[in-house]
């Protein structure tokens, strides 16, 4: 049985959430690109809910974003985290956060959504290429890059993790 759009939205909108703030790097903007991909998305549901709309609204996720980048190109600043529950020493991972997030800011966007969707949505370099309109090459590329530009940026971050072999 194929899920509603409603279903779909209240099922997948904290993962997608989660993949717009790292695309993002601001959860304001993150929340405005999960609604404006969700937008999009609902326009063509008849169209696309037989195939995977997950994929499809990752898709409207990257091209909204390098939209507006294109269109707004200012300097990305780093804002103070809200702070965490009292009682709670989050010290170490909230300094890889702001470590990570700090780094992925510093790389361009389209490494950025390599990154992304390759080592942390975890799809293969094809799945990577499909998302994003290109070529594998161009997705094998990007992600070289990026990881050798988070070499420099944050060693910390990638040191004992090894690139991954191609699937």
């Amino acid at each position: 049985m194929t899920e509603t759009f409603h279903e779909f939205v209240v099922h997948r909108t904290p993962a997608l959430s989660r993949t717009a703030y790292l695309l993002t790097g601001d959860h304001q903007l993150a929340e405005d690109l999960v609604q404006a991909a969700l937008a999009r998305t609902y326009r063509h549901w008849r169209r696309i809910r037989g195939g995977d709309p997950e994929a499809y609204v990752r898709r409207v996720m990257y091209h909204q974003q390098v939209s507006w980048w294109r269109r707004r190109r200012v300097a990305e600043r780093l804002e103070a985290e809200p702070t965490e529950r009292a009682g709670a020493d989050h010290t170490e991972t909230t300094a890889l956060r702001l470590t990570l997030t700090a780094a992925l800011r510093q790389l361009t966007p389209r490494q950025r959504a390599v990154i992304v969707l390759r080592y942390y949505e975890d799809l293969t370099e094809a799945q990577v290429a499909e998302v994003l309109g290109c070529s594998v090459g161009t997705v094998k590329r990007h992600g070289h890059d990026a990881v050798r530009r988070l070499r420099l940026i944050a060693p910390d971050l990638v040191d004992g993790t090894p690139e991954r072999s191609p699937r």
